[in-house]
Formats: structure tokens, C-alpha cells, sequence
């Protein structure tokens, strides 16, 4: 037996290194122990009718002179394909309660025009419907994500709405999407019911919801062998009351899914803070907001564990991301903003930790996909770029339908002011081919920082991987200057007796894939 000083030595030695070895972040990756599924449904993104989102972003209609497929920017199409993106939310958002379906059918120059009233009140043509809407997910090879109008509409409308879509026999709304050019239906599996149905969508209780809930959700109905996966609204950030309600009052038979809406706003809501200047204080309550992430979904997830102790209901994280003030001399109904180097170190510190709660965790959706807040590509006319943010999408694209690890982290910190948050995030995953795919984010805009991961029962011999970072938290990607911020060859990473070493640099993300 050991005891006092040699039983300390042995705890010391463990990990497998000594203590003065460990100076920097440990983590241990508990391989052997590996069995829940990353969903890709993760890497989900969001298209609402706002500013320049749909509009000049994606569809430019089909005599536009702008490369298009059937209306569809090949430029963004091509982009978004390199990212695989798994599922878009559609069509909103807030606009999604005021979106009535038949209005955007049939052929366009007949379709009625609307008053976008919570996005600019701008004009919305309805030129983007339904059909082109699938168009796209087609052209993508993405699952659609349709949210249904709970606040202004009906149950007859939203069960209409499934019919046209879902239905291949003989029926008034089956016949109607034939006679509009589409004979097949296209077997659309997830659909949301309302959107922010205690905000925009209605300002209603969790009780009131609750039972709507249950009426729309009866009435959106499987056809064939499509089974639907109906998405409840939930809850705004910590309200931890509407989801309590919820999980008491529908049955879990009823419900796929319950969504989380969570936005990081590093200042305050009248004044959210610029997207580009700003200083290192800022960035750190950009850092912490962003992290709180973590604790919301532990929450929200201890209420469905006491209703749902089988997991059955997934939590659908549909709208999150960075939200600043507009950029200066745009419409401030458009919530147009850049994206910096910070964008991508809060957008890669989600996704691990999506990837890390990925049992209860399902789905994810960054908001927005093009040109509205924290997107993933710009546009201007014919121009297009793609942001820090895109980048780190391309990176974690090792993870989609990946086996998550299990990750211990003994983390550094980063300090400021007197605060303080861990300065490395990770998260880890295998694939089918066995290899081991390892993403890291050094939040610390000043220090490099060294990790080594020790791995439990798999033996690996190489590691190699690519990295994203910049001299200032401030640099992004601009129409003149578009490789500012993007992925460059990581040498920093070497194995050595069952380890992986890293050295990252300030402010960056890394993926490592060791064989």
C-alpha cells in the first residue's frame, strides 16, 4: 500500500507526466468511454425575412445577373455546401408568426405583398415562399426547419400548411401544391410550433402556450411514412418557469423537442456595443455572457431529466449567437453586422459546448446565416465574404454525426479586472474511421497557451490540424480584404507516449485530428 508522501507522488505521476510537466491546461479524453452521438443538427443555421437575410442574400430571383440557380446565389450556395449544413430554420424568427403560407405560393407576380412590420417595415413581395424555400434545401442538401405561425394564425392554417407539403395522396391542399409545379411531396420533418410565444409571437403565459401547444400540435399530422418531430417554443434564456411549465403540462409523446433562445449582447439592450471597436473589458463580458451558455443548458436540462428521464425530447438551441448594434448608416431593422476574430472564438466556445452536452442537446441554429447578425457570410450586390465565424463552421465540420468523448478539463485562466474564465475550451469526438478529432479555443487574447490531452483507451501515433487567428481580436474579413481571418496549417501539435501537446496561440481555435 502507499500512503503520505509516495501515495501524493503517485496522484502527481497519474496523469502520466509529472507536476512540473502539467504547467499549462490537462486534459484527459476518456476514449473507452465514448457513446453519444453528436448530433450534425448542431451545425444548424437560421434564414429569417430580415434586411438582407433572404433578399440579396440568397434569393435574387432568377433574372437576376448574378450567377443563380433557379433563383439561388450559386456563390452562397456553394459556400454554404463546403459547411454541410445540416438543417435551416425557416421563416423565422419573429416574422414567422406574422408569415401567413398562402401568400407565398403560386406564381409570383400575383402573390400579395405585406408589411414586414417587425423587421424595417419594409415591403415583403412573397417571392420567397414555400417552394423556393425547399428549392433551396435541395440545392443544399439540407434538412428544412419550418416554424409555423402560432401567434397570428390558426390551427387550420399551420395543419394546411403540413398537408401541402407532407401529403402524396388525393387532397384539396395536395392537389393545390401539383397544380403549383411540385407533384411529390417533400416529406419535411421538423416543424416548429410558434416561435417566442412569450415575446414577439404572442406575449402568452406558459400555461396559455402550453395548451395551444397541444392543439397545433394535434393537428400536424404524419402522412405516410414521414414521422414529424414537432419542436415546442420554449423558453427565453434562464426562464427556467416556461420550460417547468411546459414539461408538466404536454406529454412527452407529443413533443420532439423544446427550444432554448439565448443571445450573447456584451453591453446592454439599448446599446448593445460595436461589432468591430471595442476593447479587451468588453471582450472579456463578450466571453462571459457567451459561456453562460453552459449553465442555461445544465438548467433547462435538470427540469426535462425530472420529466423526461428516457431523453426522448431533445433541446433545441434554434436561435443564438453575438448580437451588437447595427453597422453605422444601415437600416436598424436589418441587424446587419460584421463578424470579427472575437465572433469566432464565441461561436467555437458554443459549439463545444453544444458538443459537450450533445445527450440532451440536439440542435442548434446560429442566428443568422447571411448578413444578419452573427452570420456566416456577407453580401454586397454581386460581392460575398465569408466571415471568421463560416471558418470556424468549416472546422468543427469533423464533428457532425461524430461519437462524442468524454473530456476532462483542468483549465488555466484568463484574468481581468479582478474576474476570471478558463482560458482553454475544448471538446473532442471519433469518427467513423477511427480517428480522433480534437477542437480547442484559447480565449486569452495575450498568452499562448499549452495543453497537454491525455487518451484513454485508444493507442495514436500522429496528430495534425489547422488553426484560425489573427494579431487583433478586431480583425474580420472585408469585400477588398477577404482572407484577413481564415484557417492556416497548426505545427504547434505533437504525440508523444499516448499524449497530444498543443501550443495555441493567443486568441485562436484549433482542431487536431490524431490517428
Amino acid at each position: 500500500m502507499f500512503s503520505g508522501p509516495r501515495l501524493f507522488l503517485l496522484l502527481l505521476t497519474s496523469f502520466g507526466v509529472t507536476y512540473a510537466q502539467r504547467a499549462g491546461t490537462a486534459v484527459v479524453l476518456n476514449v473507452d468511454l465514448a457513446k453519444d452521438t453528436i448530433s450534425r443538427h448542431i451545425y444548424g443555421h437560421f434564414a429569417e425575412h430580415l434586411g438582407h437575410g433572404i433578399y440579396g442574400g440568397i434569393w435574387v430571383g432568377p433574372n437576376s445577373s448574378i450567377p443563380n440557380t433557379r433563383g439561388m446565389r450559386s456563390d452562397v450556395v456553394a459556400a454554404l455546401k463546403r459547411i454541410k449544413i445540416p438543417n435551416l430554420r425557416w421563416p423565422g424568427g419573429c416574422f414567422a408568426d406574422e408569415y401567413h403560407w398562402m401568400d407565398g405560393i403560386g406564381p409570383r407576380e400575383k402573390r400579395p405583398r405585406m408589411v414586414n412590420t417587425h423587421w424595417g417595415g419594409v415591403v415583403e413581395d412573397n417571392s420567397f415562399g414555400t417552394h423556393e424555400f425547399l428549392d433551396l434545401c435541395e440545392q443544399l442538401d439540407t434538412e428544412p426547419y419550418i416554424c409555423g405561425n402560432v401567434g397570428s394564425g390558426s390551427v387550420e392554417e399551420m395543419s394546411k400548411w403540413v398537408e401541402y407539403i407532407n401529403f402524396d395522396g388525393e387532397s384539396p391542399m395536395a392537389d393545390l401544391r401539383r397544380k403549383n409545379g411540385r407533384d411529390k411531396p417533400w416529406a419535411v420533418k421538423f416543424w416548429g410550433v410558434g416561435n417566442e410565444n412569450w415575446g414577439c409571437g404572442g406575449n402568452m403565459t406558459a400555461e396559455y402556450y402550453a395548451d395551444q401547444y397541444r392543439r397545433y400540435a394535434t393537428y400536424c399530422r404524419d402522412y405516410g411514412n414521414n414521422r414529424l418531430l414537432r419542436i415546442a417554443g420554449g423558453p427565453n434564456s434562464g426562464d427556467v418557469n416556461w420550460m417547468e411549465t411546459l414539461m408538466k403540462n404536454v406529454p412527452i409523446r407529443m413533443m420532439g423537442g423544446v427550444s432554448l433562445h439565448h443571445y450573447t449582447v456584451p453591453k446592454t439592450w439599448s446599446d448593445k456595443g460595436s461589432a468591430t471597436s471595442f476593447d479587451e473589458a468588453e471582450y472579456f463580458v463578450t466571453l462571459e455572457k457567451a459561456l453562460r451558455m453552459n449553465d442555461l443548458i445544465r438548467q433547462h436540462s435538470a427540469v426535462m431529466d425530472r420529466y423526461d428521464p428516457g431523453v426522448k425530447v431533445g433541446l433545441m438551441v434554434d436561435e443564438w449567437g453575438n448580437w451588437y448594434n447595427v453597422e453605422p448608416g444601415t437600416n436598424p431593422g436589418f441587424l446587419y453586422q460584421q463578424n470579427t476574430l472575437r465572433d469566432a472564438i464565441t461561436a467555437a466556445i458554443n459549439l463545444n459546448i453544444f458538443n459537450n452536452t450533445s445527450r440532451r442537446v440536439r440542435m442548434a441554429n446560429i442566428a443568422q446565416m447571411v448578413n444578419v447578425l452573427q452570420a456566416v457570410i456577407l453580401t454586397d450586390g454581386p460581392k460575398m465574404v465569408l466571415t471568421p465565424t463560416f471558418h470556424v463552421y468549416e472546422l468543427y465540420t469533423v464533428h457532425h454525426d461524430a461519437v462524442q468523448i468524454l473530456a476532462s478539463v483542468n483549465s488555466e485562466t484568463y484574468e481581468h479586472a479582478g474576474r476570471s474564465v478558463p482560458a482553454v475550451n475544448v471538446s473532442a469526438s471519433q469518427g467513423t474511421g477511427g480517428s480522433i478529432n480534437i477542437t480547442f479555443v484559447n480565449v486569452d487574447p495575450k498568452k499562448s497557451r499549452e495543453v497537454v490531452c491525455d487518451l484513454r483507451g485508444v493507442s495514436v501515433r500522429s496528430a495534425a490540424g489547422r488553426v484560425l487567428t489573427a494579431r487583433d481580436l478586431s480583425a474580420h474579413n472585408t469585400f477588398d480584404a477577404p482572407d484577413t481571418v481564415t484557417p492556416k496549417v497548426f505545427g504547434d501539435c505533437s504525440v508523444k507516449n499516448n499524449q497530444v501537446s498543443v501550443k495555441l496561440p493567443p486568441a485562436s481555435v484549433a482542431v487536431v485530428t490524431v490517428r
